[in-house]
């Protein structure tokens, strides 16, 4: 089992959604609280993240729900909720498209008010916020601390929309007089976070993490691809008010393909390890390092 364990460390971090900063920012200036974005979710000990969209339902990227199996537990503020069952889009390509997936909770989340799905079409330019748990860096060295050596520190960056097209929401980093006060983008351990914006009427969901499209994790220039929720707006809702037969024919009750570095045989005890569990102090046990397979 040890060897296994460290050939998931050799494939760790290909890609995931965390955040990277500039290199001439102080990053005390990206250090985030919940209050920043309370509708977010966390899947794992070390990351993957979600929105809460409905009181009883979290979107989130498709290949991040390799653990999200009917029973355990999902953070959603200060509270955990039981999944009661993930619904994976059933034209999901690994990398390619329709990276989305609903998760449906047992009981309502009551005391945080869920995020809103942006439903226009004029994404392009718009300048919205990331937010996560996963890897650091600066756009000079890159990323340079995984998430299990971040420690589960809170950071918020934002970017601007390059192009909004089809199914999705694409972002560049970008240095010097073309960076925004606190650009940054993705690093590794957080994939299915939020691309978000907030007016006077709450905070809108544009997109959800999905992958790295080119250049180096973490490093100026690189450019990533997030899924456009309004593209799925449609799909969104019928799934969560379609009956069961609907449902079944939009969907897939897990994934078909597991992320790199995973199988069947050593997945019960990767998600056993990397569960948010009832009572369970929310800190990262050393031996959950060794699974920080690509969740992009």
């Amino acid at each position: 089992m040890r060897t296994i364990l460290l050939l998931l460390v050799a494939i760790a971090c290909a890609a995931a959604d965390a955040i990277v900063i500039r290199h001439d920012v102080d990053d005390t200036k990206y250090i985030a609280s919940f209050a920043d974005f309370p509708p977010l979710a966390t899947f794992y000990l070390d990351g993957a993240h979600g929105t809460l969209i409905k009181p009883e339902w979290i979107i989130t990227a498709a290949h991040a729900t390799f653990c999200v199996d009917a029973g355990r537990f999902v953070k959603v503020g200060d509270g955990l909720y039981e999944v009661k069952r993930a619904y994976i889009h059933n034209e999901y390509q690994p990398g390619i498209s329709h990276d989305i997936a609903l998760v449906e909770l047992t009981e309502k989340v009551r005391n945080i008010e869920p995020a809103k799905l942006y439903k226009d079409t004029n994404e392009a330019g718009s300048n919205v916020w990331f937010i996560g748990i996963g890897g650091t860096g600066t756009g000079e060295a890159g990323q340079t601390a995984d998430n299990y050596e971040n420690g589960g520190v809170l950071r918020k960056a934002q970017n601007k929309v390059v192009s909004a097209q089809d199914a999705y929401l694409r972002f560049i980093f970008d240095s010097g007089d073309n960076a925004l006060p606190l650009e940054g983008v993705s690093g590794s351990g957080d994939s299915g976070g939020p691309a978000f914006i907030k007016d006077t009427e709450g905070y809108f969901l544009l997109g959800i993490s999905s992958r790295v499209e080119s250049g180096t994790l973490g490093k100026y220039g690189v450019s990533e691809i997030y899924t456009r929720t309004s593209f799925f707006v449609p799909w969104i809702k019928q799934i969560i008010e379609g009956t069961e037969e609907v449902r079944r024919g939009l969907s897939l009750p897990e994934l078909k393909q597991l992320p790199a570095g995973l199988n069947k045989e050593i997945l019960p005890a990767v998600c056993n390890d990397i569960a948010l569990k009832p009572n369970q102090a929310i800190t990262i046990p050393a031996p959950v390092q060794l699974y920080l397979v690509p969740y992009r």
